[in-house]
């Protein structure tokens, strides 16, 4: 399991991602989940993964060698808008799937992968785009600005309380990795080191990029704060009459 999303406001898009792959009492293995493929000035284009990792590498190695190969028909960087991008990766997915998914599904095995692809070309506006294993996808909008793959239901009340189009996009950070600390305390599949990434719209390249494991001073000072503050939100609680009235 893992979790990643992607969050879009006004001044740019945040990424952040985990990078655990297995989880137990005996095994822990990590993978990044966070690929960058950028064309500075011209356009930037980040990938999220979640699901079966052989699938998402098989993914992932596809699109490198269409980048390679002067002769493919298509790749990331001939695109002129992002959900040509999001449609491509959808069909390379779904490829994927019908070639090893038969063998794998006898034995129990899920070859399903979701990612979230963002970033902006030039001359026209950043966005993020949740691909889902069927091959189709979902666009960011005002209305719903984040999205998120693989275990999302334990970050999911933060996101909903804080983030607006408008939310600065610093504090967006911030928001993300509560958002993944909040998944790391109830579930154990998802572990660090956390991804996090800053994109400013316009910029077209990537200059705001960090690892975060939970050594790290800004994760823990993160972490310590967040507890505390909820610790006094919850002190500040209504109390009963009964309290009130000292009974």
């Amino acid at each position: 399991m893992t979790y990643c999303l992607a969050i879009k406001v006004k001044r740019g898009l945040v990424f952040a991602s985990d990078s655990r792959t297995n989880a137990g009492v005996d095994y822990v293995s990590t993978y990044s989940k966070m690929h960058v493929f950028s064309v500075p000035g011209e356009r930037l284009i980040v990938l999220l993964a979640s699901g079966n990792l052989a699938t998402t590498q098989a993914v992932i190695n596809a699109i490198q060698r269409d980048l390679e190969d002067p002769s493919a028909p298509e790749s990331l960087h001939g695109f002129h808008y992002l959900f040509d991008a999001a449609h491509y990766i959808g069909r390379l997915s779904q490829r994927v799937q019908a070639e090893y998914g038969p063998n794998l599904k006898e034995n129990g095995v899920s070859v399903e992968a979701s990612f979230i692809l963002g970033g902006q070309i030039l001359g026209r506006e950043p966005n993020a785009y949740l691909i889902y294993p069927q091959g189709n996808y979902i666009a960011a909008s005002p209305e719903t600005p984040y999205l998120q793959i693989g275990e999302t239901k334990y970050g999911k009340p933060i996101l909903d309380r804080i983030i607006r189009p408008d939310t600065e996009l610093e504090d967006a950070a911030r928001c993300a990795l509560v958002s993944i600390d909040s998944t790391m305390r109830a579930n154990i599949s998802v572990g660090p080191p956390v991804e996090l990434a800053m994109y400013v719209a316009d910029e077209l390249e990537l200059t705001r990029r960090l690892s975060l494991g939970y050594s790290t001073p800004l994760f823990r000072i993160l972490q310590r704060r967040w507890n505390q503050g909820l610790e006094r939100a919850f002190d500040r609680l209504p109390r009963f009459d009964w309290e009130k009235n000292g009974s």
